[in-house]
Protein backbone atom coordinates (compact mmCIF):
# COMPACT_ATOMS: atom_id res chain seq x y z
CA UNK A 1 0.00 0.00 0.00
CA UNK A 2 1.80 3.09 -1.21
CA UNK A 3 0.47 6.47 -2.20
CA UNK A 4 1.93 9.52 -3.87
CA UNK A 5 2.52 10.83 -0.33
CA UNK A 6 4.85 7.94 0.66
CA UNK A 7 8.51 7.82 -0.36
CA UNK A 8 8.73 4.91 -2.83
CA UNK A 9 11.35 2.19 -3.03
CA UNK A 10 14.21 3.68 -5.06
CA UNK A 11 17.93 3.08 -5.57
CA UNK A 12 18.79 4.65 -2.21
CA UNK A 13 16.29 2.37 -0.44
CA UNK A 14 17.80 -0.71 -2.07
CA UNK A 15 21.37 0.35 -1.25
CA UNK A 16 20.46 0.86 2.41
CA UNK A 17 18.55 -2.44 2.45
CA UNK A 18 21.59 -4.29 1.10
CA UNK A 19 23.80 -2.78 3.81
CA UNK A 20 21.20 -3.46 6.51
CA UNK A 21 20.84 -7.12 5.53
CA UNK A 22 24.64 -7.50 5.71
CA UNK A 23 24.80 -5.76 9.10
CA UNK A 24 21.74 -7.18 10.87
CA UNK A 25 22.19 -10.26 13.04
CA UNK A 26 19.37 -12.69 13.87
CA UNK A 27 17.34 -11.70 16.93
CA UNK A 28 18.65 -8.14 17.16
CA UNK A 29 16.47 -5.18 18.11
CA UNK A 30 16.31 -2.89 15.08
CA UNK A 31 14.87 0.61 14.75
CA UNK A 32 14.23 2.10 11.33
CA UNK A 33 13.58 5.83 11.31
CA UNK A 34 11.71 7.41 8.41
CA UNK A 35 10.55 4.01 7.17
CA UNK A 36 8.56 5.34 4.21
CA UNK A 37 6.89 2.39 2.48
CA UNK A 38 8.24 -0.04 5.11
CA UNK A 39 10.27 -1.99 2.54
CA UNK A 40 13.46 -2.21 4.63
CA UNK A 41 11.69 -2.92 7.92
CA UNK A 42 9.63 -5.65 6.25
CA UNK A 43 12.73 -7.44 4.96
CA UNK A 44 14.60 -7.16 8.26
CA UNK A 45 11.59 -8.33 10.29
CA UNK A 46 12.24 -11.82 8.92
CA UNK A 47 15.40 -12.09 11.03
CA UNK A 48 15.16 -9.37 13.69
CA UNK A 49 12.77 -7.62 16.07
CA UNK A 50 11.98 -4.44 14.11
CA UNK A 51 10.22 -1.24 15.10
CA UNK A 52 9.81 1.56 12.58
CA UNK A 53 8.89 5.24 12.74
CA UNK A 54 7.85 7.90 10.29
CA UNK A 55 6.47 11.40 10.72
CA UNK A 56 4.21 10.90 7.69
CA UNK A 57 0.81 9.33 8.56
CA UNK A 58 0.52 7.84 5.05
CA UNK A 59 3.90 6.11 5.47
CA UNK A 60 2.86 4.80 8.89
CA UNK A 61 -0.26 3.30 7.29
CA UNK A 62 1.74 1.78 4.43
CA UNK A 63 4.30 0.16 6.76
CA UNK A 64 1.57 -1.07 9.11
CA UNK A 65 -0.17 -2.73 6.13
CA UNK A 66 3.01 -4.80 5.70
CA UNK A 67 2.71 -6.04 9.28
CA UNK A 68 5.42 -3.77 10.66
CA UNK A 69 5.22 -2.38 14.19
CA UNK A 70 5.33 1.32 13.35
CA UNK A 71 4.95 4.51 15.36
CA UNK A 72 4.25 7.98 14.03
CA UNK A 73 7.15 10.03 15.39
CA UNK A 74 9.72 12.64 14.47
CA UNK A 75 13.05 10.78 14.59
CA UNK A 76 13.61 9.45 18.14
CA UNK A 77 10.66 11.28 19.78
CA UNK A 78 8.90 8.89 22.14
CA UNK A 79 11.29 6.01 21.43
CA UNK A 80 12.38 4.16 24.56
CA UNK A 81 14.72 1.27 25.02
CA UNK A 82 17.93 0.31 23.33
CA UNK A 83 18.55 -1.05 19.87
CA UNK A 84 21.40 -3.02 18.37
CA UNK A 85 20.93 -1.42 14.97
CA UNK A 86 19.35 1.88 13.91
CA UNK A 87 18.73 2.52 10.21
CA UNK A 88 17.92 5.84 8.56
CA UNK A 89 17.44 7.04 4.99
CA UNK A 90 17.14 10.73 5.89
CA UNK A 91 15.77 13.68 3.97
CA UNK A 92 19.01 14.94 2.46
CA UNK A 93 18.25 17.24 -0.46
CA UNK A 94 19.51 20.78 0.11
CA UNK A 95 16.34 22.91 0.05
CA UNK A 96 16.19 26.69 0.30
CA UNK A 97 13.40 28.02 2.56
CA UNK A 98 11.67 29.66 -0.41
CA UNK A 99 11.61 26.31 -2.26
CA UNK A 100 9.83 24.40 0.50
CA UNK A 101 6.44 22.85 -0.23
CA UNK A 102 3.96 21.98 2.52
CA UNK A 103 3.50 18.35 1.56
CA UNK A 104 4.27 14.96 3.14
CA UNK A 105 6.73 14.03 0.40
CA UNK A 106 8.63 17.19 1.28
CA UNK A 107 9.41 15.68 4.70
CA UNK A 108 10.97 12.72 2.89
CA UNK A 109 13.23 14.93 0.78
CA UNK A 110 13.91 18.30 2.48
CA UNK A 111 17.22 18.25 4.34
CA UNK A 112 17.23 22.01 5.00
CA UNK A 113 19.46 24.61 3.34
CA UNK A 114 22.61 22.45 3.45
CA UNK A 115 20.89 19.06 3.32
CA UNK A 116 22.23 18.12 6.75
CA UNK A 117 19.61 19.53 9.16
CA UNK A 118 17.81 16.23 9.79
CA UNK A 119 20.98 14.13 9.52
CA UNK A 120 22.67 16.27 12.21
CA UNK A 121 19.70 15.78 14.57
CA UNK A 122 19.86 12.04 13.96
CA UNK A 123 23.60 11.83 14.65
CA UNK A 124 23.31 13.91 17.84
CA UNK A 125 20.56 11.68 19.28
CA UNK A 126 21.54 8.22 18.01
CA UNK A 127 23.69 7.36 21.03
CA UNK A 128 20.66 7.66 23.31
CA UNK A 129 19.02 4.54 21.86
CA UNK A 130 22.03 2.44 20.88
CA UNK A 131 22.70 -0.59 23.06
CA UNK A 132 26.33 -1.27 24.03
CA UNK A 133 27.94 -2.53 20.85
CA UNK A 134 25.10 -1.01 18.84
CA UNK A 135 25.59 0.74 15.55
CA UNK A 136 23.70 2.80 13.03
CA UNK A 137 23.49 2.88 9.25
CA UNK A 138 22.71 6.19 7.59
CA UNK A 139 22.44 6.94 3.89
CA UNK A 140 24.46 9.98 2.79
CA UNK A 141 24.51 11.73 -0.60
CA UNK A 142 27.23 13.71 -2.31
CA UNK A 143 24.56 16.43 -2.67
CA UNK A 144 24.71 16.77 1.11
CA UNK A 145 28.46 16.32 1.47
CA UNK A 146 29.79 12.91 2.38
CA UNK A 147 33.02 14.16 3.96
CA UNK A 148 31.21 16.81 6.00
CA UNK A 149 28.59 14.32 7.22
CA UNK A 150 31.30 11.84 8.22
CA UNK A 151 32.94 14.66 10.19
CA UNK A 152 29.64 15.24 12.04
CA UNK A 153 29.53 11.54 12.92
CA UNK A 154 33.09 11.66 14.30
CA UNK A 155 32.38 14.91 16.17
CA UNK A 156 29.65 13.07 18.13
CA UNK A 157 32.24 10.48 19.21
CA UNK A 158 31.37 7.71 16.78
CA UNK A 159 33.80 5.74 14.69
CA UNK A 160 32.55 5.32 11.15
CA UNK A 161 33.08 3.43 7.95
CA UNK A 162 31.48 3.44 4.53
CA UNK A 163 29.86 0.02 4.05
CA UNK A 164 28.09 0.48 0.69
CA UNK A 165 28.23 2.90 -2.23
CA UNK A 166 26.49 3.61 -5.51
CA UNK A 167 26.53 6.26 -8.23
CA UNK A 168 23.22 7.38 -9.75
CA UNK A 169 22.37 10.27 -12.04
CA UNK A 170 25.24 12.57 -11.06
CA UNK A 171 25.01 11.72 -7.37
CA UNK A 172 27.11 9.45 -5.16
CA UNK A 173 25.26 7.59 -2.42
CA UNK A 174 27.00 5.89 0.49
CA UNK A 175 25.83 4.05 3.56
CA UNK A 176 27.88 5.02 6.60
CA UNK A 177 28.04 2.77 9.65
CA UNK A 178 28.54 4.60 12.94
CA UNK A 179 29.54 2.86 16.15
CA UNK A 180 31.31 3.40 19.46
CA UNK A 181 34.63 1.69 20.07
CA UNK A 182 35.06 -0.73 22.93
CA UNK A 183 37.85 0.15 25.34
CA UNK A 184 39.27 -1.96 28.19
CA UNK A 185 36.54 -0.85 30.61
CA UNK A 186 33.65 -1.37 28.17
CA UNK A 187 32.12 0.71 25.44
CA UNK A 188 32.90 4.40 25.30
CA UNK A 189 29.56 6.18 25.48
Amino acid sequence: MTTSQVYPVKEDTLLLLEAAISECRPGERVLELGCGSGHIACHLSRIADVIATDINPFAVRAAHALGIEVVRADLFAGICGQFNLVIFNPPYLPTAPEDRIDDWMEFALDGGPDGKVVIARFIQDAGRVLAPGGRFLVLVSSLTGITETCALIEKEGFSREVVARMRIEGEDLVVVKGYKVKNEGGFVW
